[in-house]
């Protein structure tokens, strides 16, 4: 159970952290692309800012997981549909401004004419980059080592978007080296594709959080049933949800009724109900709801519950 509970908060303090540290990447990135008037840099920094939306999702997730009172199956509510259709309103608008400038930019490089926005490479933005890649590729191999570490999904999910962002991040370095040595249109071309890239990334992190957002069943409430029935003690097994992708992370929440005869053993039938459902759609994550006597337990993927049980209704998490 300690185990379990020390795993969820080093993946909770390690998507802060990320979050934390994306943003103010965020904040560098479209400070320098202003000074620089670099078009690719701004566009890249889309890109980041889709990464710090995608961690913060992560954070709620997990921070919400841990409300074991609610009684609706854990996932996302409707803060975060909400706050995911506004994200992706603004991404949308920002990157089709961003878009027409460049095809204005290219037309006039084409025809010759005069740039609005000429683009100023100094060394000092190339050490910064330097540090902000160095930064992002920091994070992504923590957050998917951790991730493999602590078989959290999330943390994996969140590793590899830092990764694509720091090679994003790298291409975007490489261009400005080239604007440096003449190459103005690079500069453009880049923009266009990193626009292209961050639409192709937003389906990837909305198509990745879609079954949180969304109420769906992820596993049949009969088939869930069968399995905790045929744990020794459980007499009826009720009002089962499940929420998610299986082999992904699936949310269950169950009644049981347990025999008296076992009133005494129901952290181990939890304990043994959960294996069983760890076994068949791995990873998941359990909350009972013990009817007699009136107890709430949650258990996750490998977790180790106490034999004991708090008959004050205080939830024992392990995750």
């Amino acid at each position: 159970m300690t185990e379990g509970k020390n795993r969820a908060q080093v993946g909770r303090l390690i998507l802060f952290t990320t979050l934390w540290l994306t943003l103010f990447v965020v904040l560098v990135k479209i400070s320098a692309a202003w000074a620089t008037r670099s078009l690719s840099l701004l566009a890249e920094s889309l890109q980041t800012l889709l990464v710090s939306f995608s961690t913060l999702l992560s954070l709620l997730k997990l921070t919400k997981s841990d409300r074991s009172r609610s009684l609706s199956v854990y996932g996302h509510g409707k803060r975060e549909t909400i706050l995911t259709f506004l994200f992706i309103a603004f991404l949308g608008f920002a990157g089709w401004s961003l878009l027409g400038i460049s095809a204005q930019q290219w037309v006039a490089i084409t025809q010759g004419e005069r740039l609005a926005f000429s683009v100023r490479v100094s060394l000092p933005l190339l050490q910064l980059l330097g540090v902000v890649i160095v930064t992002s590729l920091g994070l992504a191999i923590l957050s998917l080592y951790q991730g493999r570490v602590l078989s959290n999904t999330a943390l994996r999910f969140n590793g590899s978007q830092l990764l694509r962002d720091a090679l994003l991040t790298l291409l975007v370095m490489a261009g400005l080296l080239g604007v440096l040595w003449g190459w103005v249109w690079i500069d453009v071309v880049l923009a266009i594709l990193l626009l292209l890239l961050t639409a192709g990334s937003c389906w990837q992190v909305v198509s990745w959080h879609l079954p949180l957002l969304v109420q769906q069943t992820a596993i049949a409430p009969e088939v869930i049933a069968q399995i905790a029935c045929q744990v020794g003690g459980v007499t009826h097994c009720y009002q089962i949800q499940s929420q998610g992708i299986v082999g992904r992370f699936v949310y269950i929440q169950m009644h049981l009724i347990i025999h008296p005869e076992f009133a005494n053993s129901t952290s181990l039938i939890a304990a043994r109900i959960e294996n069983v459902i760890q076994e068949r759609y791995s990873p998941v994550q359990v909350t009972f709801y013990i009817d007699d006597p009136s107890i709430e337990l949650t258990t996750g993927s490998k977790s180790s519950l106490s034999p004991e049980v708090n008959r004050k209704n205080d939830p024992i998490s392990g995750k």
